[in-house]
Parts: structure tokens; C-alpha cells; sequence
């Protein structure tokens, strides 16, 4: 489970609104929103920290391994990339619905799908046109 969803279940245990986890956690509705839905994560790591506390969990409970594949595929390659790497997940979890692989196991997957995935946008760059990765220089 990804930290959006995981989150919108520990608000709804809690029985509380988006906009009252907002203003608890000092950002934006539209931020929780965000954050909630999965599009986006929070850029500062004290949120994390406010909100194991608002909800009584630990931080690492907050983050899965692919939440964190999510977060660098961001880092990395902005937010296209994050949403390649969510979709990969997304179809890979399907994979895994039902099955008998353990939670490393399913690491080593994810990590090597992630791996692969970056392999082939560092290789599309030698097919990019001149022109363009002139313009990305400048």
C-alpha cells in the first residue's frame, strides 16, 4: 500500500476531514489532497514526522520500499517519471495480487523493474535529436 492510501485510511480510522489533517499538519487542503491521492509527496520531511504523530504510527510505516521508488524516480526524473514508476508499480502489483512472494522477494522485483526503467531513458538520450538536448542544456 502506498503512502496516499495509506493515509487517507489512517484519516478516515481517525474519522477526521481533510481539511482538519491539513490545518493539523500546518499545509494546504490542496496539499493533503495531494498528498492523499498520491500525486505528490511531501517535500518536507518534518510532515512525515507530524503525521505518525497526529496518527499514532511510526514514520516508517508511512513509506513502503515502492513509495520510495516513487520518490526517487521524482528526484531523478521530475514528475513524469514519477508517474512512469507509479504505473509500473501499479501493473506490477498485479502480478503479485494473490501470490505466494514474500515482501523481499517482491523488493528484488520492484528494485530490478526500477533499475530497467532507467536503463531505457538513459539509453532513449543517445536517440534524442541534437537539437533538443541543446535546448534541454541551455
Amino acid at each position: 500500500m502506498l503512502f496516499g492510501e495509506k493515509l487517507k485510511q489512517l484519516r478516515l480510522a481517525a474519522g477526521m476531514t481533510q481539511e482538519a489533517v491539513a490545518k493539523d499538519l500546518g499545509v494546504t487542503c490542496r496539499a493533503f489532497q495531494n498528498y492523499e491521492s498520491g500525486r505528490v509527496y511531501p517535500k518536507n520531511t518534518d510532515i512525515y514526522g507530524k503525521i505518525a504523530k497526529l496518527f499514532d504510527v511510526s514514520a516508517d510505516f508511512l513509506l513502503s520500499d515502492e513509495d520510495h521508488y516513487v520518490m526517487d524516480a521524482h528526484s531523478k526524473g521530475g514528475t513524469q517519471s514519477m508517474k512512469d514508476v507509479q504505473a509500473l508499480i501499479a501493473e506490477v502489483g498485479g502480478l503479485f495480487a494473490g501470490g505466494e512472494l514474500s515482501e523481499e522477494d517482491k523488493d528484488k522485483v520492484l528494485r530490478t523493474i526500477t533499475e530497467l526503467y532507467w536503463q531505457a531513458k538513459e539509453n532513449n538520450k543517445k536517440y534524442t535529436p541534437k537539437q533538443y538536448k541543446q535546448e534541454a542544456v541551455e
